[in-house]
């Protein structure tokens, strides 16, 4: 679906930043049909917006050598929530107990953003959209259609979250059988979180992203191909569809979903 706004605590946008800028864009370009538009934002750095019918749908950049040296020189991908005021939200996030990694900074005239972690060490990245409102096209194949949490405390993910966003929270089974709670407002789906689990080993809580497909199995071939890797089985969510998630050459993870019918309303 085109997108003309995303509301205050919805799940907006996402970058990836890459040890790799080339083999990163023509992976993901590939894989999921979309074109892309380099533009250069100073220092020598470009910013690449990649597109689906001249709308933007997430962004990727070359990481400096600090940002390589922090993820051990793998991709990551960071998600966004738009929100009324950033300065506000930094404020009221550092009061629930987040922490700053940067910012509050203007982006040109795109917007203000900041990037924070949350009390259990998570990063996310907060967005004041001025003339670049986030994804343009959102729950579609080759676009955004989800975020998830995956972290060491529920419960005070919860209660950061629900303050920091006005998410409320309900909590079900995910196929494994571990509880997974859904956040909404007003009834509009926002995002997802999971509790670690043992066997995961020792992984930090971080924020993923989902993209969508029209055919989950052909796409994950398609990104084994090129040099993708599937570290799941597929499985499926009755009447929401089916999922696996992947790891691109470069190291960053995401997930691939396949809707059965109508992509949850954004």
């Amino acid at each position: 679906m085109e997108v003309t706004q995303h509301e205050p605590g919805m799940f907006s946008w996402a970058d990836l930043a890459t040890p790799d800028f080339e083999a990163s864009k023509k992976f993901y370009t590939g894989l999921l049909g979309l074109g892309h538009e380099d533009a250069p934002v100073g220092g020598g750095m470009v910013y690449s917006m990649l597109k689906k019918n001249d709308k933007g749908v997430c962004a990727m950049y070359q990481m400096d050598e600090a940002m390589a040296a922090m993820t051990g020189g793998r991709a990551a991908w960071r998600t966004y929530f738009t929100v009324e005021n950033t300065d506000e939200t930094v404020a009221k996030a550092t009061a629930l107990g987040a922490s700053v990694m940067a910012g509050p900074m203007d982006v040109f005239t795109a917007g203000r953003m900041a990037v924070l972690h949350d009390p259990a060490g998570a990063e996310f990245a907060v967005w004041q959209p001025k003339d670049h409102i986030g994804s343009g096209v959102f729950a579609e194949p080759g676009a955004l259609c989800w975020a998830e949490l995956s972290t060491n405390d529920t419960d005070a993910a919860t209660e950061f979250y629900s303050a920091l966003f006005g998410w409320s929270a309900n909590v079900n089974k995910s196929p494994t059988g571990a509880d997974y709670t859904m956040f909404s407002i007003e009834d509009r789906p926002a995002a997802g979180m999971l509790e670690i689990q043992p066997e995961w080993g020792d992984m930090p809580s971080s924020w993923s992203i989902y993209i969508g497909t029209d055919d989950l199995d052909a796409a994950l071939e398609k990104a084994k191909s090129m040099g993708g890797n599937s570290f799941m089985p597929v499985m499926e969510v009755p009447d929401i569809g089916r999922f696996t998630m992947l790891q691109d050459p470069q190291g960053s993870h995401f997930t691939l979903m396949e809707f059965a019918g109508a992509p949850p309303a954004h």
